[in-house]
């Protein structure tokens, strides 16, 4: 007999605070942070309250209404203000220094110049010198922009021993955000089933699957770049949809969501 795939189509919608995808039947709520929209879970509303996420809905803008109520009027009144702010302006800015000496205006057309008072004897015709402001100085120069230095690359050895890659998947599971999304599941559904399985084509990579009743989520861990991190690879609502390999448990979750393989 067949099994059959039931497909829905239902959004998928994530909790910006958790991180884990929202079950069937379960509602978000929007809240506001910086400007943008967060979807927000029925078990996360109380967190993001205390990290001063704000519920859509919430957000009174009536004093700011009423104050451009007030700032308006007749047509007189604020030219009235506009004119006696210029004014305030004007008084309150200092003069700008342009560098240009002035000096006191010359005499009419019609009066001589004095010629200046020469010592006794000197007949010499008197000199007329102009008094130039001195030129400004150039701008420094702009240093050089120092040459990025490039941090070495490091990479990982990948364990050969399975034991030894399903650990070390274990570690970097552990210290991802992901083992909220599994903790804040089982806390709805219960403890899950853990199987912590290397990859048969893929010597580098190691599946993590965490599975209940009504839904499964299947991790990948890339030993060779564990700077990449983990990801959600799949997901689905039926055990019926995962192979037979990964409903064979080996590990098993804490309250905290952090897995722990099974020895024996």
């Amino acid at each position: 007999m067949t099994p059959k795939q039931i497909a829905t189509n239902q959004a998928m919608v994530s909790c910006d605070v958790c991180g884990r995808t929202l079950l069937r039947g379960e509602h978000a709520d929007v809240f506001l942070n910086s400007g943008q929209r967060r979807n927000v879970c029925e078990l996360c509303t109380q967190r993001a309250a205390l990290e001063g996420w704000i519920r859509e809905g919430l957000v009174d803008d009536m004093p700011v209404r009423q104050r451009g109520r007030r700032e308006r009027g007749s047509l007189f009144a604020r030219l009235s203000r506009r004119r006696s702010r210029e004014t305030e302006e004007e008084e309150e800015t200092p003069p700008v220094d342009t560098g240009i000496r002035r000096h006191a205006p010359r005499a009419a057309a019609d009066e001589p110049l004095e010629p200046p008072v020469l010592p006794y004897g000197d007949e010499r015709e008197p000199t007329y010198v102009a008094e130039v402001a001195p030129a400004p100085a150039p701008p420094p120069a702009r240093p050089a922009p120092a040459e990025r230095v490039r941090e070495p690359r490091h990479v990982h050895a990948v364990p050969t021993n399975a034991d030894m890659k399903r650990a070390r998947a274990v570690e970097l599971f552990n210290a991802s955000p992901h083992p909220r999304t599994v903790a804040g599941v089982a806390r709805s559904l219960g403890a899950p089933f853990v199987v912590v399985r290397p990859s048969a084509t893929e010597g580098s990579i190691v599946s993590i699957t965490a599975g209940w009743e009504l839904c499964w989520y299947r991790y990948e861990v890339d030993l060779a770049d564990e700077a990449a991190g983990v990801r959600l690879c799949e997901q689905g609502d039926e055990i019926s949809q995962l192979d037979e390999a990964d409903q064979q448990p080996n590990a098993a979750a804490d309250a905290r969501g952090e897995i722990h393989l099974v020895t024996g």
